[in-house]
């Protein structure tokens, strides 16, 4: 039950044939390339030992042995060692080929010149891999770039997002900081030189200085809020001929995005003009070091003004980004 006389792979030397001649290896090694039939004569004993100059000449076909794994080849027996012995040996000559493959491919490097490198191991069959396609593959949801909502103003700083009303604009060529929205349009200031607009949404962050809870806060800030829009712009100009009087129309505790704050709400006479409304409402972030929020409503009085309930609706409809 031992193989047959023929070729097969050098136990010792891998890369090399050796001689087997059906009982014991003989001395005999060729290279791998130099292959001949399993059927071919084996060589005759000469000076040199087994081999005859010329044997394995290129131009046959492979011989049909398989590879032999290191050590004297086995017989199979009635238990069925056999089969595996045959199994593990073509296992081997499929790794083996892959790694010759592998030494010839991966043996020149760029500029075509030899590598001296050991060969790379491959795996011994091929990985079966899906066509490629030319229809995209769909990305995450999530790492798609969000799309502003166009009836919603976003406060990045300080954490909130208020409802654009109607008639209400993002802030366009305003000198004031921290404005959120305005009115659509302009008109000329009745007092002074220059443009006014008959509605503004401004917001800040508070300071220690601001007080220390949202009703403190929206008291101190009612007066400035006043004064920043009816009394004298940014560049000392008056363009409602100043603040003449005050009257308080409301104030008290107010929930703003699930948060406990507080506003207060002045009815404002001008020197010229109608006048008009100013709120200040002040509450805690959700987000960040959660820092009061003050934010200051302002609305022209009279016909042309915007309608008071907005203040209110502005108020109902604050959110947070971090819901």
């Amino acid at each position: 039950m031992t193989p047959p006389p023929g070729w097969y792979r050098d136990p010792s030397v891998p890369h090399a044939e050796r001689w087997w001649d059906g009982t014991a290896w003989t001395e005999h090694r060729r290279a791998p390339e130099a292959t001949a039939p399993q059927s071919a004569t084996p060589p005759v004993p000469g000076p040199q030992g087994y081999g005859t100059p010329g044997y394995g000449a290129p131009g046959h076909e492979p011989h049909a042995t398989v590879p032999m794994t290191p050590g004297r080849p086995t017989a199979g027996t009635a238990s069925g060692r056999a089969p595996k012995v045959v199994a593990l040996v073509a296992a081997g000559a499929v790794l083996l080929t892959a790694i010759v493959t592998g030494v010839i491919v991966l043996g020149k490097d760029d500029g075509g010149a030899d590598v001296d490198t050991a060969p790379t191991l491959a795996t011994s069959a091929p990985v079966d891999r899906e066509p490629a396609s030319d229809t995209p593959t769909p990305t995450d949801s999530a790492s798609e770039p969000p799309v502003d909502d166009p009836a919603v103003v976003t406060d990045q700083l300080n954490g909130i997002t208020l409802p654009l009303l109607d008639g209400w604009v993002r802030p366009r060529n305003l000198p004031e900081p921290d404005v959120l929205m305005t009115t659509d349009g302009t008109y000329e200031c009745p007092a002074d030189f220059g443009y006014c607009r008959h509605g503004k949404v401004s917001s800040r962050t508070a300071t220690a200085d601001d007080g220390p809870t949202p009703e403190a806060i929206a008291k101190t800030d009612i007066q400035d809020a006043a004064d920043d829009a009816y009394d004298r712009d940014l560049v000392g100009r008056r363009p409602f001929g100043g603040v003449e009087s005050h009257q308080v129309v409301a104030s008290g505790p107010v929930k703003v995005s699930g948060r406990a704050g507080y506003f207060v709400r002045w009815r404002v006479t001008t020197a010229e003009g109608p006048g008009g409304y100013v709120q200040s409402l002040a509450f805690p972030s959700r987000v960040g070091t959660e820092s009061p929020v003050i934010l200051r409503y302002v609305f022209d009085a009279g016909e042309d003004g915007p309608p008071l309930a907005d203040m209110d609706r502005f108020t109902r409809g604050i959110r947070s980004t971090a819901d």
